[in-house]
């Protein structure tokens, strides 16, 4: 069985940075590739940014490109997304999840995930 545990979010002000981590147990994390999404309430999950399962390969939503950076460290099993220059609209839970792939791709799509995590909050005040 695959775990994900989320950390690192917490309030900020706009303008300030937060670092989210993901820590995975279970099978190889490498096997994986793995995806940052967020809800906002009474909105949908939407995508955020993604990495491979090498780490080479990323992609990030437009609306946090240039803000926030998605990394990856395969002998710490953990999965880090970097946020700067934050907003009130990023205010939102934050979800990490994992993709068993056999490739280097990376998907945006929420229904590709097979794992995800419990979530931590993210509250930008402006």
């Amino acid at each position: 069985q695959v775990q994900l545990v989320e950390s690192g979010g917490g309030l900020v002000q706009a303008g300030g940075s937060l670092r989210l981590s993901c820590a995975v147990s279970g099978r190889t994390f490498s096997s994986y590739a793995m995806g940052w999404f967020r809800q906002a309430p009474g909105k949908e999950r939407e995508f955020v940014a993604c990495i491979s399962r090498s780490g080479d390969n990323t992609y990030h939503a437009d609306s946090v490109k240039g803000r926030f950076t998605i990394s990856r460290d395969n002998t710490k099993n953990t999965v880090y997304l970097q946020m700067n220059s934050l907003k009130p609209e990023d205010t939102a839970v934050y979800y990490c999840a994992a993709d068993q792939v056999f490739s280097d791709l990376v998907t945006p799509y929420v229904l590709d995930y097979d794992y995800w995590g419990q979530g931590t909050q993210v509250t930008v005040s402006s």
